[in-house]
């Protein structure tokens, strides 16, 4: 059975951090490219940050996260990490986790990725 899942989530204050993490069943981690998307309450799904599949791991990152946010991977263990710094009341979403066959150095269209995760809700307070 195909899975993604996230994890990690959880309710802080400003400033503080948070690292969430995604893994995956039924499909071959090395062979995708990964992105972190976000849904605030009542919002669109943005994308976050993004991976590419080689293992050096050229990213992505959406201009209101970049120099906060940070995405790795371990291509041994197949888990892909979104360490989030420095958090602010806006980045309160829910957060997907979502594989893709190709990796757009400029953006993360949604079209481009194939499996996604159920998603794990971040909380920021003031």
């Amino acid at each position: 059975v195909l899975q993604v899942v996230e994890s990690g989530g959880g309710s802080v204050q400003a400033g503080e951090s948070l690292t969430l993490s995604c893994t995956s069943s039924g499909l071959t981690f090395s062979y995708y490219s990964w992105g972190w998307f976000r849904q605030p309450p009542g919002k669109q799904r943005e994308g976050v940050a993004g991976i590419d599949r080689f293992d050096r791991g050229t990213a992505f990152y959406a201009d209101s996260v970049k120099g906060r946010f940070t995405i790795s991977k371990d291509q041994n263990r197949g888990i892909v990490y979104l360490r989030m710094d420095n958090l602010k009341p806006e980045d309160t979403a829910t957060y997907f986790c979502a594989a893709a066959e190709v990796f757009d150095r400029n953006g993360l269209p949604p079209g481009n990725f194939l499996y996604w995760g159920q998603g794990t809700q971040v909380a920021v307070s003031s």
